[in-house]
């Protein structure tokens, strides 16, 4: 899903059985895992400095008492861009971004099936 702002979400259903630690370290490991896959692409560093041109996986809302955008929401930025679902296929397309919808052209994304979200 974009975020209406700076990124990308990916949102893994989960079945309600494992806490906020267990879907914490779930989501850590495979930020961990991704990164050192791709060393030169990704990383699972939280501080910019460390980061250089890498592309973060940012895994700080897996927790307690954190928030994150719902899908549809209209963002207060400029431009009004809108968090919108997307297909796993979308994500190849060169002109995708954060704020790649907007209020006036959100509607004219078709919503994925389920499980073809990322």
């Amino acid at each position: 899903m974009t975020t209406g702002s700076r990124g990308l979400h990916v949102i893994v259903p989960l079945r309600g059985r494992p806490d906020f630690d267990e879907v914490r370290e779930f989501a850590h490991l495979v930020a961990e895992t991704l990164a050192a896959a791709h060393p030169g692409r990704l990383t699972a560093a939280a501080r910019k400095k460390d980061r250089g041109d890498r592309l973060c996986l940012d895994v700080q809302r897996n927790a307690s008492a954190q928030t994150a955008v719902a899908p549809c929401t209209v963002r207060a930025r400029p431009g009004a861009p809108v968090a919108t679902p997307l297909g796993w296929d979308q994500l190849d397309d060169p002109a995708l971004h954060a704020r790649r919808w907007t209020v006036a052209d959100a509607v004219e994304q078709p919503v994925p099936t389920r499980g073809a979200t990322s």
